[in-house]
């Protein structure tokens, strides 16, 4: 059987395709830019890339004919305010690829959505699968609520949550109820799901075993953590307080966490349905699911987080537009330094960022990334997925990884930071040196008073960095 999967570099794209490959299945992996397929990928002969954007439609971009299934796993939750729209506009166009092919299935991740009246984020979700519904395939809709995994969206902010407040003062929606379900259920629903006939046109709800309160899922996390924790729920706390207090005390973005509050104010719980006995799986608990997402996290295992995806992002456009660094119109600060170990030198670039830090001054740039966070950016909260292994398309606190090559020794950041312009970092060894190169192209008269405004800072924090990344005093 041949599968399409689009949402190939996404939280649940990256987890579903290794099952996928061990069920013997060829694939054809959708991908916005070849530059941001993921390594374990790149060379496996199971696997086929198209490059393809579905917020447009090209006509000499083809889809091979041949295939069977297709996942449709695309959504842009917190990437505009008008998410809704481009949405349907990625249904629409997916629609008009596959129908010159000779797929049977298509198999859509959705959200539950039982209630009478909805929050824009569920409603965009109804609307799309009632947009891929076609003449010429079957479609097999799986609904999901709260999904809890290492790395995902929910279990992140959760997390923060729980590990950052002892006594939290919190909004009325906590009391709100859900079902949620464990990662490696919905994997299993979806990877058992294909090419099942007797699931052609039908949706199905998909649900762990509890339904719980918000409070009783952060009260559940807690004791599975080991933390005492005091909630006190206000009722007079409005949908954007509520937003921005996820926004500052979690990693999420404003959009994402708005867009959250607005589905948390509606119950999701799941229809009964016998899809467990069909495909034969059977759901962990909550706390199980937390359990086994932090076994994952303690091993180095996590396979995907959802701040890797561009839905946590500052920009809509491809890594590839960033890869060269512009020659005129910048400000510079280069710096080399040599070096006696190269291999060490490696491993201290691939381990900057995160709880690892940036080898100096690290309380700067903890306040340059509470600055940001106030004025709408990410701030250093994504940190970073694994503490020494990164590829192109990560998140690196509030850097985007465009480039990282190690046989090349060269890695290459882009600010995600809110900046009057816009800001590269790069690392490279040639010929025995370090070099370091921070390059700032300011936009208008804001952009230049900003470089000069933090060149004292850069003078002591880049020296500073270079200095204990070649390992000068060793």
């Amino acid at each position: 059987m041949k599968i399409l999967v689009t949402g190939t570099t996404g939280y649940i794209g990256k987890r579903l395709i290794p099952h996928l490959l061990e069920l013997n299945y060829d694939l054809v992996c959708c991908v916005r830019d070849l530059n941001r397929i993921p390594e374990q990928f790149q060379d496996n002969p199971a696997i086929s890339f198209v490059e393809i954007d579905f917020l447009e439609y090209h006509a000499n971009i083809q889809i091979p004919n041949d295939i069977d299934v297709a996942y449709y796993l695309m959504h842009s939750m917190s990437a505009s305010e008008n998410f809704e729209e481009l949405e349907l506009t990625c249904a629409k166009n997916f629609k008009r690829y596959v129908n010159s092919t000779n797929i049977q299935q298509v198999l859509y991740l959705s959200g539950i959505v039982n209630e009478d009246v909805l929050s824009k984020h569920l409603n965009s979700r109804k609307q799309v699968e009632d947009e891929l519904h076609s003449n010429h395939y079957a479609v097999t809709t799986l609904r999901a609520g709260i999904i809890v995994g290492s790395g995902s969206a929910s279990f992140e902010i959760i997390r923060d949550l729980v590990e950052k407040l002892p006594v939290m003062i919190t909004p009325k929606w906590l009391n709100t109820k859900s079902q949620p379900i464990a990662i490696r259920d919905v994997l299993a629903y979806l990877s058992k799901a294909a090419g099942k006939k007797e699931l052609y046109n039908t949706n199905y709800d998909i649900y762990g075993p509890d339904v719980l309160t918000y409070k009783q899922m952060l009260e559940t996390f807690a004791e599975v953590r080991g933390l005492k924790r005091y909630i006190v729920t206000l009722p007079v706390m409005t949908p954007k307080l509520s937003s921005y207090w996820l926004y500052f005390v979690t990693s999420t973005s404003y959009k994402l966490a708005a867009s959250l509050v607005d589905s948390m104010k509606i119950e999701i719980v799941g229809r009964p349905n016998n899809l467990s006995e069909l495909l034969d799986v059977q759901p962990l608990t909550y706390r199980e699911a937390v359990e086994k997402a932090f076994a994952k996290i303690e091993e180095n295992g996590i396979t995907s987080s959802w701040k890797d995806s561009m839905v946590s992002s500052q920009f809509p456009d491809k890594l590839s537009k960033y890869l060269t660094i512009p020659a005129y119109g910048c400000f510079r600060d280069t710096k080399e330094r040599r070096i006696k170990d190269e291999q060490a030198v490696l491993d201290r670039v691939w381990a900057l960022g995160g709880d690892t830090g940036w080898y100096y001054g690290n309380f700067l740039w903890q306040i340059r990334g509470m600055v940001d966070k106030v004025f709408g950016g990410t701030g250093l909260r994504r940190g970073r997925t694994h503490p020494s292994k990164i590829q192109a398309g990560d998140a690196l606190d509030f850097w985007r990884v465009l480039i990282a090559n190690r046989e090349e020794k060269r890695l290459l950041l882009y600010a995600e930071m809110k900046l009057p312009g816009e800001a590269w970092l790069e690392f490279k060894i040639e010929n025995g040196k370090l070099h370091q190169r921070a390059v700032f192209r300011p936009k208008g008269v804001w952009g230049r008073i900003y470089w000069y405004t933090v060149l004292p800072f850069h003078y002591f924090v880049f020296n500073g960095m270079i200095d204990n990344l070649a390992g000068v005093s060793e």
